[in-house]
């Protein structure tokens, strides 16, 4: 029996190296699927990541835009706020000299007035001085109504 002996060595080995074979056969076969698996997970993350830089390089562009119009806006918020100053300004000064013009002309009507009761007050006393001579003559009253038309010729 010794010739057999190294023949079921032999075959033991070759058997033994047979399975390991096969096991790393099956190894290898389920690391390329996980890699498969694996590259296909990366293709995915990949084309995620495309997609997430161009939406991310679209936003940009909408902030940049809208930034740009609120700067925009800013500035002519500013140039109002200045030109509703000067509106305001110019409507102080503009009230400020019509009430300075109705001053000058109260104070002109209330002189007017004054010198119309000093008119009339000394049309008062020459009518009672005409009145006081007319009576001391025993003249008739010059203006008393009647009045006489001349004839034409």
């Amino acid at each position: 029996m010794a010739p057999s002996a190294p023949r079921t060595r032999a075959t033991a080995a070759l058997r033994m190296k047979q399975i390991s074979l096969d096991n790393q056969d099956s190894t290898i076969r389920r690391l390329r699927v996980q890699l498969a698996t694996e590259r296909r997970g990366l293709a995915a993350t990949k084309k995620e990541l495309k997609e997430t830089q161009v939406a991310l390089e679209a936003s940009h562009k909408v902030i940049t835009g809208l930034t740009e119009i609120g700067l925009s806006m800013s500035k002519k918020i500013e140039n109002m706020k200045v030109k509703k100053q000067l509106v305001k300004a110019n409507h102080v000064e503009c009230h400020q000299k019509f009430q300075a013009r109705i001053h000058e002309a109260e104070d002109s009507m209330q002189a007017q007035h004054l010198l119309i009761e000093a008119l009339v007050d000394e049309k008062d006393s020459l009518l009672q001085t005409i009145h006081d001579l007319q009576e001391a003559n025993n003249a008739p009253a010059p203006f008393d109504g009647d009045w006489e038309e001349e004839p034409e010729e």
